[in-house]
């Protein structure tokens, strides 16, 4: 699989959480788990989007438990 096929693999399903996070708000249901996924798949496209030597440095110490945060 190439980056950009996983990229927008990735895209479909930030529009599909995005669909799910709508409708419980629209509900009036609690959203925390759909946030959090959300928010996973942002940090993967962002992950994959850094091109600079920094932005390397980045990803390969978010690859530790203790600076996943970054």
């Amino acid at each position: 699989m190439s980056r950009q096929q996983y990229l927008k693999l990735i895209e479909i399903e930030l529009h599909k959480v995005n669909k799910r996070i709508d409708m419980k708000i629209i509900q009036g249901l609690d959203y925390r788990k759909e946030a959090l996924e959300h928010k996973q798949l942002l940090h993967k496209v962002r992950q994959h989007n850094r091109k600079s030597l920094f932005g390397n440095l980045l990803n390969s110490l978010n690859r530790f438990p203790i600076f996943s945060n970054i």
